[in-house]
């Protein structure tokens, strides 16, 4: 399977070939979706805390007495019914991780790679690289390839002059190869990737390393 790459002009100036055990998997909804959840999951600090009635303020002698005052029973101030009183079956901390077998989670990145590259989401450019921390030269950059909303952006290496000119605009992530994952992929439409990054990921997880096609296209 072939490419093309262009330069930062929109030209296509050369084809790539693409591994086939990377950019021509079978797509796999559930163990896309489950890997999805299981990284979301995974982000979640589990952290948050309610006081029950054993860790609030209040003494624990008996409100008034039992009988003979016409009002319901109350035994604590600090009972969950009570205003200031203990919350009953409030959150506590946990963990919400899920284990995930590596072959999984890189199956589901390549699934997902596959499904760019059979939609033509996946435009491959020859320098990612930008001279100066400009917003305006990227954004020229993301006009031509149509990629100026909702788009993931793959250089080799995040250089700051590129990652300094993308910061101020919304919608466009960018994030070097090995940080790929399946909830940026699913977010983003539009995967610009540079020739280096795409040798580099199929370096992570394929067989061997693509090459450029003889000749230009």
């Amino acid at each position: 399977m072939q490419v093309p790459v262009h330069n930062i002009s929109g030209e296509v100036i050369a084809n790539m070939e693409l591994a086939d055990d990377v950019f021509d998997v079978p797509f796999n909804e559930p163990l896309v979706h489950q890997v999805m959840v299981a990284q979301e999951a995974n982000q979640r600090l589990g952290t948050v805390l309610v006081k029950t009635r054993s860790e609030v303020e209040g003494a624990g002698k008996k409100i008034y007495m039992q009988k003979h005052t016409g009002r319901a029973r109350q035994g604590s101030i600090r009972a969950p019914h009570r205003r200031g009183g203990g919350k009953a079956f409030g959150p506590r901390p946990r963990d919400f991780r899920q284990a995930l077998p590596k072959k999984m989670r890189v199956l589901a990145l390549k699934s997902l790679l596959s499904q760019k590259v059979a939609q033509g989401e996946m435009v491959v450019v020859d320098n990612l690289k930008v001279e100066k921390p400009k917003t305006k030269e990227i954004l020229s950059i993301l006009n031509t390839f149509k990629a100026n909303s909702k788009a993931l952006i793959v250089p080799d290496k995040l250089e700051p002059n590129l990652v300094k000119a993308l910061r101020n605009i919304p919608g466009i992530k960018v994030l070097p190869p090995n940080m790929l994952n399946v909830v940026d992929l699913l977010s983003y439409k539009t995967l610009l990737v540079s020739k280096e990054a795409l040798n580099t990921i199929n370096n992570l997880w394929g067989g061997g390393q693509p090459t450029p096609a003889e000749g230009n296209a």
